[in-house]
């Protein structure tokens, strides 16, 4: 009795799994995420540098930037106008993104932490250097 009651939490709680990474995926795709803000995270301590960083970050990197998740796991980086294609998987239950190069190769990696995901609002806590930044987009 036990081992089946064991079994039912272990398939429940499987199922709850790939309904919200499933759920992130189907938000994400196939939509154009506008970068519109750079945000220090709330549980950053604050610092001039890390303040004057993220203010640049908005004002010049990021100014032109979006992204895209498409279908079969491409991803978009458009910054200033060029494109950089990549493969993305979600992981921890719909909270992180991991986004490698075009072969999946894992050696350049960058993990991006879900902050906000609706519809029409997309942030990410990225981490740039010494500091975390959330981008802020939006749809287009």
């Amino acid at each position: 009795m036990q081992l089946r009651l064991v079994l039912t939490v272990i398939t429940l709680a499987g199922s709850l799994i790939a309904c919200k990474t499933k759920q992130a995926n189907e938000l994400l795709m196939n939509k154009k995420w506008r970068v519109y803000d750079v945000k220090i995270p709330p549980e950053s301590p604050i610092s001039n540098t890390q303040y004057i960083q993220a203010e640049d970050l908005k004002r010049t990197y990021y100014k032109d930037a979006y992204y895209q998740f498409l279908d079969n796991n491409v991803f978009i980086a458009t910054i200033a106008g060029k494109s950089d294609t990549g493969k993305y998987s979600i992981l921890s239950n719909g909270a992180m993104i991991s986004v490698t190069a075009k072969n999946g190769d894992r050696r350049v990696e960058n993990l991006v932490t879900i902050t906000k995901l609706t519809d029409d609002y997309f942030d990410m806590q990225v981490t740039s250097t010494d500091f975390q930044f959330i981008l802020c987009t939006k749809k287009e």
